[in-house]
């Protein structure tokens, strides 16, 4: 009776395909995380222009779950901040990254690109007032990538 040598996958190539594995794994979880909570306030139109054109302001609650980010996006009118609760850092188009405790305020351009906005703290919350102004035509005041306005 003949026997068929039994083989095992090179070690390098066993190695591979966990670090595939894994990886795979960890980009189903990044896919998997939900969106940052945004939570809409008020929304008004004002008596101001915005670059010549009615405007509205609109007042948001953002809610960062600890170690969360948020993916990069702009907004179409300018933004001022509010920390009301956690630690937040933030960086528009390719300033550095600063990060802003319960108290503290930040502004945001038209436009700017805000590729940095999450929670750098594992256990706590981030809690944020955003005031977002806008023209009264506009239909997204937030814009990630992907997105049309």
């Amino acid at each position: 009776m003949r026997t068929c040598p039994i083989r095992f996958p090179r070690i390098p190539g066993l190695v591979a395909g966990f670090a595939l594995g894994l990886g795979t794994m960890a980009l189903a979880r990044q896919i998997e995380t939900p969106p940052v909570k945004v939570t809409q306030l008020s929304q008004r139109d004002i008596v101001e222009t915005l670059d010549g054109k009615s405007a509205r302001v609109t007042v948001s609650m953002v809610t960062i779950a600890p170690g969360q980010k948020d993916s990069a996006h702009r907004h179409t009118g300018p933004v001022f901040g509010y920390v009301l609760n956690g630690e937040y850092a933030h960086a528009l188009d390719e300033e550095p990254i600063r990060n802003y405790k319960a108290g503290e305020t930040f502004y945001e351009p038209s436009g700017a690109l805000h590729r940095v906005a999450q929670n750098p703290n594992s256990k706590t919350e981030t809690r944020l007032l955003a005031v977002i102004l806008h023209s009264r035509d506009t239909k997204q005041a937030t814009v990630r990538a992907g997105d049309k306005h």
